[in-house]
Order: structure tokens, then C-alpha cells, then sequence
């Protein structure tokens, strides 16, 4: 984890946690009646953003486990939320970092977990040897 993609995976996982605990925060401090589910879900995406930046960075065994485990829920949540976000638009009436498959951030959200996973199974052999 300590290379070149590496660093920059765990760059912008920590630019992401930021991002994300900083929006849930203001939205739950400012308006959490009006979408508590949504800033919740928000929230929950900062947490997941945060334990996954720390595995990446610690990159031993449980680090690594750390991470994939955060990466999958990461994508499945981002999967789920975007297709529930465009299917009954209801259910989120504030966008949430997941919402539209992450369009709100470029759709980095899609595709970072994606990027994760593979990162931590292409540098597999390097921490098991």
C-alpha cells in the first residue's frame, strides 16, 4: 500500500472521508428532519469511507480484511442507493453521497470501491508472502 497507487488510493479515500463526515455532519446539525434517513445514510457512508482509509493505510492482514469488507459494503451501498434513488425518488429527498450511483460526486463513489477491491487483490500476494 505504500507505492505509488497505493498512496493515492488512500489520498483520495481520505478526501472522501473528509468530505463525507463533513456533509452528513452540517446536514444532520442543520436540517436532519427534513431527510433523516438520507443524512443518515450519509453519515454511515462517511464511517465507511474512514475504516476503509485506515485499512488501506495499515495494509497488513487485518487491515487488508478491513478493507475489503468496507470496499464491499461500499459498493453494494452505492449500487443499492443509486438504484433506489433513481426508482422512487421518494425515499431520499435530499441527495446522500451514494444517491445516483455517486453522480452528486462525479461518480467517484461507483468507482472508487471498484478501484479499492482491485488494489487489495492485485497487492494480495505481496502481504501473504
Amino acid at each position: 500500500m505504500n507505492s505509488g497507487p497505493g498512496r493515492v488510493l488512500v489520498a483520495v479515500y481520505i478526501l472522501f472521508a473528509i468530505a463525507a463526515t463533513s456533509r452528513a455532519g452540517l446536514q444532520i446539525a442543520t436540517k436532519f428532519h427534513e431527510a433523516p434517513v438520507a443524512y443518515l445514510l450519509s453519515a454511515f457512508a462517511a464511517v465507511i469511507y474512514i475504516v476503509a482509509t485506515v485499512g488501506l493505510a495499515r495494509g497488513d492482514r487485518i487491515g487488508r480484511r478491513t478493507a475489503i469488507v468496507c470496499c464491499t459494503v461500499e459498493l453494494v451501498g452505492v449500487l443499492a442507493v443509486g438504484a433506489l434513488s433513481l426508482l422512487d425518488p421518494a425515499l431520499f429527498p435530499d441527495d446522500t453521497v451514494w444517491s445516483d450511483f455517486g453522480g452528486g460526486y462525479g461518480y467517484i463513489p461507483l468507482v472508487l470501491p471498484v478501484l479499492g477491491l482491485l488494489w487489495l487483490r492485485r497487492t494480495r500476494s505481496a502481504v501473504t508472502a
